[in-house]
């Protein structure tokens, strides 16, 4: 009989929560902004995202497709390269795979600071003159272009280091998640720092492709 009352009182409690919840009305208008904490923010700086997509749009057709709904473009490269490889698009990443929660580590080790040069289908264009108003600001690493189709979601990861965010398309289900904050991260010139040292993911839930410019930081590594 104990036992009964104690789930009886444990019962009404869990009604009279969801009664109090259901007399609030939910935030509808805020998903569709940019909400930073310590794990996202956005700068002060900021660019034009008219001559951003413009840049973007002309080199579309040379995206790398990476498979499940992902693709990318170098904008910057190592000196003297002329083959695109795995490590130039992607790279090292931790994740957990499965119930076990193990971590492991994916791909191969970046030199992020080898990537030094400016990729030749961007000389000359909008992207050359963000990449050096950046350069001048921070030590960059890799910088790609990465898109991703509708109704899309990136692996629950971390990075070895941290990067800048700058959407050139995005929309409304656009989400952005580091170390469980979500939030959206709008098109509009906006520089983004985004700290993927931590747990992440990017996600695509709207019926519109995602673009992001995103550059690396070279940061103090972690331990492998």
């Amino acid at each position: 009989m104990r036992y009964r009352a104690r789930m009886s009182a444990g019962i009404d409690q869990d009604v009279a929560a969801i009664q109090n919840r259901l007399a609030l009305t939910p935030d509808t208008m805020s998903v569709a902004e940019f909400v930073p904490n310590e794990h996202i923010m956005r700068l002060s700086l900021s660019f034009d995202i008219d001559q951003l997509r413009a840049a973007a749009d002309s080199v579309i057709a040379s995206f790398h497709d990476q498979g499940s709904g992902f693709s990318s473009k170098q904008v910057t490269m190592r000196p003297g390269a002329t083959d695109v490889t795995q490590t130039d698009l992607s790279g090292r990443y931790w994740f957990r795979p499965d119930d076990s929660y193990e971590e492991v580590p994916r791909e191969d080790i970046v030199d992020e600071a080898a990537y030094s040069d400016l990729h030749p289908d961007f000389s000359g264009t909008y992207l050359e003159t963000v990449h050096a108003e950046l350069a001048a600001r921070f030590t960059l690493g890799r910088m790609r272009l990465l898109m991703k189709d509708s109704y899309n979601c990136n692996s629950w990861h971390r990075d070895p280091e941290p990067r800048l965010h700058i959407p050139i398309y995005s929309n409304p289900g656009s989400l952005f998640v580091v170390n469980h904050h979500c939030t959206h991260l709008p098109a509009d010139g906006s520089v983004y720092f985004t700290d993927t040292r931590g747990y992440h993911t990017a996600m695509n839930g709207g019926e519109q492709r995602r673009l992001h410019l995103v550059a690396a930081l070279v940061a103090v590594p972690q331990p492998l």
